[in-house]
């Protein structure tokens, strides 16, 4: 005879009736996002990191001008590599400015933060259009290039973590995905406008004229974008999951201490370690694509530049949509198979693709570098949401800032300069496939451990719904879920018990 009797609490058994009963959800604990606010939030966030990614595009495009410009005597190669370098130097220093700028973002707000660094980059941007060439200054024209491109690299360091934060706790829980891709929108758009600027001048005007003025112009456009922006964002008001958490720290001011960078660095390593993972996979396919070969295609293939500048041009506008898409979808879909899709991508056709941009025919060039843009795009339709869910409210500027620099600095920033240097001296051309095998490889493996997050509202945070009939209809939605599993646990238990 079965003699199953009923658990009791102490055996272990807890019964639903035995928990602490949950507090029923009400309206005023659902945050109901404005839209006009939340639109505005979006467009300002983007137009920061457009100006960001403008001054990418611009240097990037102008690589090969820039390093006869201020590395003269050395050979086209030499000149790249130390083009790069000074590119390279700026990342260095992100992971200082995610430091200072991070920390300040959680304690003073995410709006204010964000004004600064849009002045920073501005001004970073347009010294460098003022800098007199090597033939004049002689050495110390490499030098304040360097120290204009560190201005840059230390104000970006708050730029996209805090812009991130920003959309993510403005957006609804239920489009998250959607409207942090218009971070990227604006990342495309920012070096689509940079590169197509260089791109015009380089048809205007003659190669000495480029060489010896022409160059400084994009760079001078930097300070009315800078103004603009810095004019949109002062006009924000501060995010409403950021308001709720401050007055809550008004309430527990006394009993619950703010952590510090180390305790939170400790305390938080398993998800800092997921934004280093997942931000590596983002930003060697972001660099590999939009800093490094539009000088591939010029230094090392020897396409024509206005050929290899327009080429990657024409891709970048494809990818915008197809980022605004995937950032539709990864709501639909999940964050993680989006992410998963192209990480998967790379690793099976980064070999293929670079074969055909190898072959230098100028129909396989485009195939290959749409195929590359458009898996890129997986990660930035996914990303801007992704990784300020990994993170809890009051930290999340913090950790999202540090993690990202670190990563973009050790992998991102430096993949140029590192595919540069391994192609120079293993004269292997399809050393950008091995690399972005590996960084595929590696997201993979961190995607694998990372939770889903879309249609969830953002740790530390209530639920962010669009308005008071969506917040009714969660309520709802809620309270048939706990009756579910109320029955469900109420039968369970019954089952523990013979007649």
């Amino acid at each position: 005879m079965n003699s199953t009797t009923e658990k009791t609490p102490q055996s272990g058994k807890k019964h639903f009736w035995n928990k602490k009963p949950r507090k029923e959800l009400t309206v005023d604990d659902i945050t109901i996002v404005d839209k006009d606010l939340l639109k505005r939030a979006v467009g300002a966030a983007a137009l920061g990191n457009a100006m960001e990614w403008f001054d990418f595009g611009v240097y990037s495009y102008l690589a090969v001008t820039i390093g006869k410009v201020f590395f003269p005597g050395s050979n086209p190669a030499a000149q790249l590599i130390a083009t790069f370098g000074a590119f390279a130097a700026a990342f260095l220093v992100r992971p200082i400015g995610g430091l200072v700028f991070g920390p300040l973002g959680d304690r003073i707000g995410r709006q204010k933060v964000l004004a600064i660094t849009m002045i920073m980059m501005s001004i970073g941007t347009f010294c460098i259009g003022l800098i007199p060439s090597y033939e004049s200054i002689g050495i110390m024209a490499p030098i304040l290039l360097l120290v204009a491109r560190l201005v840059q690299g230390f104000s970006t360091g708050g730029e996209y973590g805090g812009a991130a934060t920003f959309i993510a706790e403005y957006s609804t829980d239920n489009r998250r995905g959607f409207m942090g891709s218009w971070l990227e929108f604006g990342t495309l758009g920012g070096y689509l406008l940079g590169a197509g600027l260089v791109t015009g001048l380089t048809a205007a005007l003659p190669t000495e004229t480029m060489l010896s003025w022409g160059w400084r112009i994009p760079f001078f456009i930097a300070a009315p974008l800078g103004l603009f922006g810095l004019y949109i964002r002062l006009k924000l008001e501060e995010t409403p999951a950021f308001q709720k958490h401050m007055e809550k720290q008004d309430e527990l001011e006394h009993s619950k201490p703010r952590l510090g960078l180390w305790q939170m660095l400790y305390k938080y390593r398993a998800q800092m370690l997921k934004c280093i993972g997942l931000v590596l996979l983002f930003n060697v396919s972001n660099y590999m694509l939009t800093s490094y070969m539009p000088s591939y295609l010029t230094g090392i293939l020897g396409l024509s530049e206005l050929s290899g500048l327009m080429l990657v041009m024409v891709v970048m506008f494809v990818m915008m949509p197809l980022t605004l898409f995937w950032g539709h979808w990864n709501d639909r879909l999940g964050r993680r198979p989006v992410i998963w899709l192209g990480a998967i991508g790379l690793i099976v056709l980064a070999v293929p693709c670079l074969m055909l941009i190898g072959t230098g025919n100028l129909l396989w060039v485009f195939v290959g570098l749409m195929v590359l843009g458009m898996l890129h795009t997986c990660f930035s339709g996914s990303m801007p949401a992704t990784l300020p869910a990994l993170f809890s409210t009051e930290i999340r500027y913090s950790a999202l800032a540090i993690g990202f620099n670190i990563s973009v600095s050790l992998f991102g920033g430096t993949t140029p300069l590192l595919t540069t240097w391994l192609v120079e001296k293993t004269h292997n051309l399809m050393m950008p496939a091995y690399y972005l095998m590996v960084a595929g490889l590696i997201g993979v493996i961190t995607v694998f451990t990372t939770r889903e997050t879309a249609r969830k509202p953002l740790r530390g945070s209530a639920p962010a719904v669009g308005s008071e009939a969506e917040a009714r209809n969660l309520i709802q939605k809620l309270r048939l879920r706990r009756q579910r599993e109320q029955r469900e646990q109420q039968a369970e238990n019954n089952d523990t018990v013979l007649p």
